[in-house]
């Protein structure tokens, strides 16, 4: 038995959409867990007792927590490797992986300092310093993704199929667009992510997560 603890639109995402791509492709299911995170539900006792962090995603496999993305990405790979969440070859999956903790590490946590400066400046005057400050750094990173969809001719990152990357380039994309920026600022990566919001597992993920592909900022402040 899988588990996923998900919270809609968060980096929870990505193993969801994996998840998915799997059940498609081998008729292998999981269970969905809903955390409400304007409720503080992933700081509740139960969930803490889960992962101490605090944080989505977490996957439950026969009552085993394992948390962080790049390692359930790469568990569920190593699980269904003709899914093609990520490449085979060494070379191939080196740099695939690669991309994912760049996203993972670097890109991602550039945009929580746009969405949540106050967890490290709680000052009005500071939260607005880190702000500006991780602004045009995520744009800078949002340029590079869409340079490099734009010089793609396959229709998802590493093929014909679905991966990680994709799950994780559309949150990426989505998440710029609830920081303010248009994603017409990105037209190969906008005409990407609608691409790959057609297909069956990034479609699935979004239906049960109830999302919208772009949003429009709570406040473009």
């Amino acid at each position: 038995m899988i588990e996923l603890y998900f919270a809609p639109g968060a980096c929870s995402f990505v193993p969801h959409v994996a998840l998915e791509a799997i059940r498609i492709a081998t008729g292998e299911g999981f269970e969905s867990r809903l955390l409400k995170l304007h409720r503080a539900e992933h700081r509740s006792p139960e969930f803490l007792a889960i992962n101490p962090d605090g944080m989505v995603p977490v996957l439950i496999v026969d009552g085993r927590p394992l948390t962080q993305i790049v390692a359930l990405c790469e568990w569920l790979d190593r699980r269904h490797p003709q899914v093609g969440l990520l490449p085979q070859t060494d070379w191939e999956r080196a740099q695939a992986l690669s991309t994912l903790c760049w996203m993972n590490n670097t890109a991602h946590p550039t945009f929580s300092r746009i969405f949540m400066p106050a967890k490290i400046a709680p000052s009005e005057a500071g939260s607005a310093e880190v702000k500006a400050e991780a602004l045009p750094k995520f744009v800078d990173m949002l340029d590079r993704i869409d340079a490099q969809v734009g010089a793609r001719s396959t229709p998802f990152w590493l093929g014909e199929q679905v991966s990680v990357i994709d799950a994780y380039a559309l949150t990426l994309l989505r998440w710029g667009t609830i920081a303010g920026l248009e994603p017409e600022r990105f037209p190969h990566y906008k005409a990407y992510v609608e691409r790959l919001a057609q297909a069956a597992p990034v479609a699935a993920a979004i239906e049960r997560e109830r999302i919208q592909l772009f949003v429009k900022p709570r406040s473009a402040s």
